[in-house]
């Protein structure tokens, strides 16, 4: 199955995603069903790391996102100190992350599809 097939089996004729959205490292739940929409934008973000372990210095382009227009529409998630304007999202049990990002200018969040599981 190509990727863009994959990523068609996660929305439904709106846009938003079928299936809960969970950590990939731990059961944490960060949203519900149809909580967010599909958006393709390009956005470099670091690579995964523990807390505690240093900065990433690598990044990754990723450029499917689920887009949550409210930050209380999360069921769980954990948000770094501001750089640049910005604010990391990541798992707010097991602290694994970024899983997506938080613009500041707009209030809105982007959940990386590649970055969590769906159920």
């Amino acid at each position: 199955m190509s990727a863009k097939n994959d990523v068609n089996s996660l929305k439904d004729q709106n846009e938003k995603n079928k299936h809960k959205v969970h950590c990939t490292f731990c059961p944490s739940k960060m949203l519900n069903a149809g909580a967010a929409r599909l958006v393709n934008i390009e956005f470099n973000l670091p690579y995964i790391h523990r807390k505690g372990e240093g900065e990433a210095d690598q990044q990754e382009l990723i450029t499917d996102y689920w887009l949550v227009e409210d930050m209380y529409t999360f069921e769980n998630i954990g948000v770094s100190h501001t750089v640049d304007n910005i604010k990391y999202l990541a798992c707010a049990d097991c602290e694994r992350g970024p899983v997506g990002w938080h613009d500041l200018s707009t209030k809105k969040s982007y959940i990386a599809l590649s970055r969590v599981k769906h159920e």
